[in-house]
């Protein structure tokens, strides 16, 4: 069954006439015919009865008429939707994830993608700060986040949020450490950040500036392991002051105090890929839900 077979049919029907059917088609008589009885035998009954002053439906013809009609409509439809499709930006972007997806605005950030540039695929790969940063300067993933400072001139970075951090420890260490100073703080076992994770450099800064040297019972690579630690009584440890505030009211943990700095939440990507028409639309959806002021000179 094709859907000029179906066009013929619906034109017949409401002409009523093969000879007016086919002036209007722009067939001869014969060929309309002809895809009148190819789509009578495909679907096995009579479509017309033949009658002075032409053709008309038979009680068939009548029922598979509106069917007909659907199948033409949804035909140019489609069609419609495929000359929108036309000059549409299409690829496939690879971008590098860290923390959590609420954090990094992740479902408004594609959904916005996905209803201005339906044909753009984007892949995600849950990693690390360093790890995503490393792979990005080595064009392994377009883009990704990142948090702290960016080292690489071969890499863009703009800035999203300033993220605040707390020193978070055990609950049932507030009564023995409530009031006491850095030095004290250096005398109790810390849960670290892993090599290539942020917080390590983060702690290493922090116990640097404080003239401390604590004993790292672990090192971690992920911030919800971090948390994990922290409530099982291992030890101390610098966490997002978000994600210790939420588990401090449901007394999983004790907030000792802040560390008095802050560290950037960042978008980056290959430089070389600054006005890339990959890169752009993601630029643009990021200042919508990012409305940060060197995101919308990014994409002036």
């Amino acid at each position: 069954m094709e859907i000029y077979q179906l066009r013929t049919f619906i034109t017949v029907a409401q002409q009523g006439h093969l000879t007016q059917a086919a002036e209007i088609l722009h067939l001869s008589q014969p060929a309309v015919t002809a895809q009148i009885k190819a789509l009578e035998e495909e679907t096995g009954v009579s479509l017309f009865d033949r009658c002075p002053a032409g053709v008309s439906l038979t009680e068939a013809g009548k029922l598979l008429l509106p069917e007909a009609e659907k199948i033409l409509l949804g035909s140019r439809e489609m069609l419609k939707a495929a000359r929108a499709l036309q000059g549409e930006l299409d690829g496939k972007l690879r971008i590098g994830t860290i923390l959590c997806p609420r954090l990094l605005r992740l479902g408004p950030l594609f959904a916005w993608l996905k209803q201005r540039h339906p044909l753009l695929r984007v892949s995600t790969v849950q990693g690390i700060s360093g790890g995503v940063l490393n792979e990005v300067r080595k064009k392994e993933l377009d883009a990704g986040f990142f948090i702290g400072r960016n080292p690489y001139q071969t890499v863009h970075a703009h800035a999203l949020e300033e993220l605040q951090f707390v020193v978070a420890a055990p609950a049932d260490w507030r009564v023995a450490l409530e009031g006491c100073d850095w030095r004290m703080l250096g005398r109790q076992p810390w849960v670290g950040g892993s090599q290539f994770s942020s917080l390590s450099k983060l702690h290493a800064e922090v116990w640097r500036e404080n003239n401390i040297a604590p004993r790292k019972v672990y090192e971690i690579d992920q911030e919800q392991t971090m948390l994990s630690c922290v409530e099982a009584g291992l030890g101390l440890c610098i966490l997002r002051r978000e994600a210790a505030r939420a588990a401090e009211r449901e007394g999983r943990l004790w907030i000792w105090g802040e560390i008095g700095r802050t560290v950037t939440l960042s978008f980056i990507y290959p430089a070389d890929m600054h006005g890339d028409p990959l890169i752009q639309p993601v630029l643009a959806a990021l200042a919508e839900v990012w409305p940060i002021a060197s995101l919308e000179e990014a994409v002036a």
